[in-house]
Protein backbone atom coordinates (compact mmCIF):
# COMPACT_ATOMS: atom_id res chain seq x y z
CA UNK A 1 0.00 0.00 0.00
CA UNK A 2 1.59 3.22 -0.71
CA UNK A 3 -0.52 5.52 0.64
CA UNK A 4 -1.95 7.26 -2.43
CA UNK A 5 -5.17 5.15 -3.66
CA UNK A 6 -7.93 7.98 -3.70
CA UNK A 7 -6.64 10.53 -1.98
CA UNK A 8 -7.86 9.13 1.35
CA UNK A 9 -6.24 11.63 3.90
CA UNK A 10 -5.11 8.84 6.03
CA UNK A 11 -2.45 9.16 8.89
CA UNK A 12 0.15 7.38 10.37
CA UNK A 13 1.45 8.11 14.08
CA UNK A 14 4.87 6.29 14.68
CA UNK A 15 4.87 6.77 18.47
CA UNK A 16 8.18 5.83 20.12
CA UNK A 17 7.69 3.69 23.78
CA UNK A 18 9.07 5.66 26.97
CA UNK A 19 12.17 5.26 28.47
CA UNK A 20 13.67 2.74 30.08
CA UNK A 21 16.52 1.69 32.68
CA UNK A 22 18.30 0.86 29.79
CA UNK A 23 17.96 3.65 27.53
CA UNK A 24 19.46 5.70 30.44
CA UNK A 25 22.21 3.43 30.45
CA UNK A 26 22.79 3.84 26.63
CA UNK A 27 22.37 -0.34 26.19
CA UNK A 28 20.79 -1.49 23.22
CA UNK A 29 18.11 -3.44 24.18
CA UNK A 30 16.66 -5.02 20.32
CA UNK A 31 14.38 -7.54 21.07
CA UNK A 32 15.06 -7.64 24.79
CA UNK A 33 12.10 -6.99 27.09
CA UNK A 34 12.74 -4.05 29.26
CA UNK A 35 9.73 -2.06 31.03
CA UNK A 36 9.53 1.60 31.41
CA UNK A 37 11.36 3.41 34.59
CA UNK A 38 8.33 5.34 36.09
CA UNK A 39 9.30 8.78 34.20
CA UNK A 40 8.74 6.27 31.33
CA UNK A 41 5.70 5.26 32.22
CA UNK A 42 4.97 9.83 32.94
CA UNK A 43 6.26 9.92 29.82
CA UNK A 44 3.26 7.50 27.86
CA UNK A 45 0.62 9.33 30.37
CA UNK A 46 1.76 12.70 29.17
CA UNK A 47 2.27 11.98 25.66
CA UNK A 48 -0.93 9.72 25.11
CA UNK A 49 -3.06 12.64 26.66
CA UNK A 50 -1.86 14.82 23.43
CA UNK A 51 -2.63 12.03 20.91
CA UNK A 52 -6.05 11.46 22.27
CA UNK A 53 -6.81 15.12 20.65
CA UNK A 54 -5.89 13.21 17.04
CA UNK A 55 -8.93 11.25 17.56
CA UNK A 56 -7.42 8.02 16.61
CA UNK A 57 -9.00 5.02 14.98
CA UNK A 58 -6.86 2.42 15.42
CA UNK A 59 -3.67 1.40 17.76
CA UNK A 60 -1.07 -1.54 17.16
CA UNK A 61 2.01 -2.09 19.21
CA UNK A 62 4.82 -4.19 19.40
CA UNK A 63 4.55 -6.98 21.79
CA UNK A 64 7.19 -6.02 24.07
CA UNK A 65 6.26 -4.65 27.42
CA UNK A 66 7.74 -1.38 27.35
CA UNK A 67 5.62 -0.87 23.73
CA UNK A 68 2.55 -2.48 25.45
CA UNK A 69 3.04 -0.08 28.68
CA UNK A 70 3.53 2.70 26.53
CA UNK A 71 0.58 1.88 24.00
CA UNK A 72 -1.90 1.28 27.13
CA UNK A 73 -1.72 4.84 28.32
CA UNK A 74 -3.20 5.76 25.07
CA UNK A 75 -6.03 2.94 25.49
CA UNK A 76 -6.70 4.18 28.47
CA UNK A 77 -7.86 7.57 27.39
CA UNK A 78 -9.71 6.43 24.27
CA UNK A 79 -11.33 3.47 25.04
CA UNK A 80 -9.58 1.92 22.17
CA UNK A 81 -8.40 -1.61 22.06
CA UNK A 82 -4.65 -2.19 21.31
CA UNK A 83 -3.56 -4.61 18.79
CA UNK A 84 -0.47 -6.52 19.55
CA UNK A 85 1.98 -7.45 16.46
CA UNK A 86 5.87 -9.38 16.94
CA UNK A 87 6.50 -7.63 13.65
CA UNK A 88 6.91 -4.34 15.40
CA UNK A 89 9.50 -5.46 17.43
CA UNK A 90 12.94 -3.71 17.33
CA UNK A 91 15.64 -4.70 15.75
CA UNK A 92 17.54 -8.37 16.50
CA UNK A 93 21.01 -7.59 17.12
CA UNK A 94 22.14 -10.86 18.54
CA UNK A 95 25.65 -10.18 19.98
CA UNK A 96 25.03 -6.65 20.59
CA UNK A 97 22.25 -6.63 22.69
CA UNK A 98 23.00 -5.68 26.17
CA UNK A 99 26.05 -4.10 25.21
CA UNK A 100 26.36 -0.23 25.98
CA UNK A 101 27.31 2.13 23.15
CA UNK A 102 31.14 1.74 24.27
CA UNK A 103 31.38 -1.87 24.41
CA UNK A 104 29.72 -2.39 21.03
CA UNK A 105 32.18 0.35 19.49
CA UNK A 106 34.78 -1.32 21.53
CA UNK A 107 34.36 -5.06 20.26
CA UNK A 108 32.56 -4.12 17.02
CA UNK A 109 34.00 -1.20 15.80
CA UNK A 110 34.45 -1.44 12.52
CA UNK A 111 31.01 -3.63 11.88
CA UNK A 112 29.39 -0.61 13.68
CA UNK A 113 31.20 1.59 11.40
CA UNK A 114 30.06 0.31 8.21
CA UNK A 115 26.42 0.34 9.24
CA UNK A 116 26.72 4.12 9.82
CA UNK A 117 27.53 4.52 6.65
CA UNK A 118 24.85 2.75 5.26
CA UNK A 119 26.34 -0.43 4.33
CA UNK A 120 23.88 -3.59 4.88
CA UNK A 121 25.20 -5.12 7.97
CA UNK A 122 23.67 -7.93 10.48
CA UNK A 123 24.61 -6.42 13.76
CA UNK A 124 25.65 -8.81 16.13
CA UNK A 125 24.58 -11.67 13.57
CA UNK A 126 21.05 -10.04 13.74
CA UNK A 127 18.73 -8.52 11.47
CA UNK A 128 19.36 -6.95 8.62
CA UNK A 129 17.84 -3.18 8.87
CA UNK A 130 15.87 -4.15 5.43
CA UNK A 131 14.41 -7.41 7.51
CA UNK A 132 13.07 -5.26 9.74
CA UNK A 133 11.03 -3.51 7.29
CA UNK A 134 9.84 -6.55 6.16
CA UNK A 135 8.24 -7.46 8.72
CA UNK A 136 7.43 -4.00 9.98
CA UNK A 137 5.85 -1.58 7.27
CA UNK A 138 3.23 -4.81 5.90
CA UNK A 139 2.41 -4.48 9.72
CA UNK A 140 1.65 -0.93 8.92
CA UNK A 141 0.38 -0.66 6.03
CA UNK A 142 -2.48 -3.01 6.36
CA UNK A 143 -3.74 -1.43 9.31
CA UNK A 144 -3.61 1.88 7.47
CA UNK A 145 -5.96 0.18 4.89
CA UNK A 146 -8.25 -0.19 6.90
CA UNK A 147 -8.92 2.98 8.26
CA UNK A 148 -11.28 5.05 6.94
CA UNK A 149 -11.20 8.33 5.18
CA UNK A 150 -9.45 10.70 7.35
CA UNK A 151 -8.89 7.99 9.57
CA UNK A 152 -5.75 7.79 11.80
CA UNK A 153 -3.61 4.90 12.85
CA UNK A 154 -1.13 5.35 16.05
CA UNK A 155 1.96 2.42 15.65
CA UNK A 156 3.28 2.04 19.21
CA UNK A 157 7.25 0.85 18.20
CA UNK A 158 10.78 1.11 18.65
CA UNK A 159 13.04 3.79 17.56
CA UNK A 160 15.05 1.52 15.46
CA UNK A 161 12.00 -0.04 13.79
CA UNK A 162 10.27 3.45 13.03
CA UNK A 163 12.85 4.74 11.21
CA UNK A 164 13.41 1.62 8.58
CA UNK A 165 9.04 1.58 8.58
CA UNK A 166 9.24 5.13 7.51
CA UNK A 167 12.45 4.59 4.89
CA UNK A 168 10.14 1.96 3.69
CA UNK A 169 6.83 3.97 3.20
CA UNK A 170 8.42 6.83 1.74
CA UNK A 171 10.33 4.47 -0.42
CA UNK A 172 13.95 5.76 0.22
CA UNK A 173 16.53 3.55 -0.10
CA UNK A 174 17.88 1.66 2.67
CA UNK A 175 21.28 3.05 2.95
CA UNK A 176 19.30 6.67 3.26
CA UNK A 177 17.52 5.49 6.49
CA UNK A 178 19.72 7.16 8.71
CA UNK A 179 19.03 10.31 7.46
CA UNK A 180 16.00 9.97 9.58
CA UNK A 181 16.86 11.08 12.90
CA UNK A 182 16.75 8.99 16.07
CA UNK A 183 13.07 8.99 18.15
CA UNK A 184 13.32 10.75 21.58
CA UNK A 185 11.32 8.08 24.30
CA UNK A 186 7.87 8.88 23.99
CA UNK A 187 8.04 11.49 20.48
CA UNK A 188 6.46 10.52 17.44
CA UNK A 189 6.46 11.06 13.39
CA UNK A 190 3.62 11.39 11.32
CA UNK A 191 3.20 10.22 8.05
CA UNK A 192 0.28 11.45 6.02
CA UNK A 193 -1.54 10.64 2.60
CA UNK A 194 -0.92 12.54 -0.48
CA UNK A 195 -1.52 12.46 -4.23
CA UNK A 196 1.80 10.51 -4.97
CA UNK A 197 1.95 8.51 -1.75
CA UNK A 198 3.13 9.02 2.17
CA UNK A 199 4.48 11.77 3.34
CA UNK A 200 6.82 12.52 6.16
CA UNK A 201 4.70 15.68 8.24
CA UNK A 202 6.60 15.77 11.53
CA UNK A 203 9.36 13.82 13.17
CA UNK A 204 10.59 13.18 16.55
CA UNK A 205 7.85 15.68 17.27
CA UNK A 206 6.16 15.92 21.35
CA UNK A 207 3.41 18.40 20.29
CA UNK A 208 -0.20 18.23 18.61
CA UNK A 209 0.95 18.53 14.07
CA UNK A 210 -0.09 22.18 13.28
CA UNK A 211 -1.35 22.31 9.42
CA UNK A 212 1.26 23.50 6.85
CA UNK A 213 -0.26 27.16 5.58
CA UNK A 214 1.37 27.96 2.06
CA UNK A 215 2.31 26.52 -1.34
CA UNK A 216 3.49 23.20 0.13
CA UNK A 217 0.38 22.35 1.85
Amino acid sequence: MNGSQGGRSRRIVLWRHGQTAWNLERRFQGTMDIGLTEAGVAQARRSARLLAALKPDVIVASDLSRAKATAAELSAVTGLEVGYDSGLRESYAGQWQGLTHEEITARFGEQYAAWKRGEPVRRGGGELETEVADRAAPVVSAAADKLPDGGTLVVVSHGGTIRTTIGRLLGLEARAWEALGGLSNCCWSVLGEGVRGWRLLEHNAGSLPEPVLGDDD
